[in-house]
């Protein structure tokens, strides 16, 4: 059995290594560089479960391909507001990765940033009319006003020719696009943030599991670590705790005994990605998986 075998001190504890954490970690080094910060990571390296491009879309969520940010209502009108709200909060997120990439913190934004279209495709007469009355509402807005629309299926198979392929003749189709869509790998961005950290004094430390979240009589969290290779354990006493620990989350939360967490639950959520190797075919891996998870 584990021991405790040391204690620390923190301002600010962030368990899980994600995209969440990491920017969260920059954020408050910029704002409060006097606070100390630790990084807890059970896996060996930031940025490899949900933050992997293999196991996240990587789509720059703009609003410009996600239909649920769109929805209709009973009498046909479609209501943009909530995908103007996603637009512009990307659009501020980009703003940020900008200003770190000025400031160095960040390096070549082509390692984490790249343009890629983004479309959204049906099939069937309501969805093909829902998809036109949602281009109509979206791109009289300012920020969509460069989205196109096609129920030509020549000119959908200019765009993505694998959706094309084996379809049933006279079916109705339709797809909307927008060119000024973004492609994240968010493993990458999460590892040069948490590199950034580490070396503007935050402690990482990876191979760490959380165990156990409680708060002492001071007020202070006592988070409690332990190291798997040294089979040792730590508690890290912390004004502030932050949970991004993917599917350990929410039993973490349940331990912390705050009546918030009696308000969460979660869910399994399963997606199919496609991916084409062959670059003659005219797309590439995350066109075709954002295509599929946008019908599905």
């Amino acid at each position: 059995m584990p021991t405790t075998s040391s204690t620390a001190t923190h301002d600010v504890v962030l368990i899980g290594g994600g995209i969440m954490s990491a920017t969260l970690g920059v954020l408050l080094q910029k704002l409060e560089p006097t606070w100390s910060i630790a990084l807890y990571e059970n896996l060996d390296q930031a940025g490899l479960e949900s933050s992997d491009p293999w196991n996240n879309a990587g789509t720059g969520h703009a609003a410009l391909c996600e239909l649920n940010y769109s929805p209709m209502d009973k009498n046909g009108r479609v209501d943009v507001t909530k995908a103007l709200g996603i637009n512009e909060q990307f659009w501020i997120t980009r703003q940020f990765w900008s200003s770190l990439v000025a400031d160095g913190t960040l390096k070549d934004p082509k390692s984490f940033i790249n343009p890629l279209p983004h479309m959204s495709f049906v099939w069937g007469d309501d969805h093909a009319d829902y998809l036109r009355a949602r281009y109509e509402a979206m791109s009289a807005q300012p920020v969509f006003a460069g989205m196109e629309h096609s129920e030509d299926p020549e000119q959908i198979r200019a765009w993505a020719p694998l959706l094309i392929g084996g379809r049933e003749s006279g079916q109705r189709l339709a797809a909307s696009r927008h060119t000024g869509g973004t492609d994240v790998d968010f493993g990458s961005l999460t590892r040069q943030l948490v590199t950034a950290m580490a070396g503007a004094g935050a402690e990482v430390r990876f191979g760490h599991k959380v165990t156990g979240l409680t708060r002492g009589a001071d007020g202070r969290w006592e988070v409690k670590v332990k190291n798997k290779a040294a089979g040792s354990e730590v508690v890290d006493r912390a004004r502030f705790v932050f949970i991004g620990a993917g599917g350990g989350t929410l039993p973490l939360l349940q331990k912390s005994g705050i009546p918030e967490a009696k308000g969460f639950g979660g869910f399994p959520v399963s997606g199919q990605f496609l991916r084409c190797t062959d670059e003659s075919a005219g797309t590439t891996d995350r066109a075709i998986g954002e295509e599929a998870r946008s019908v599905a």
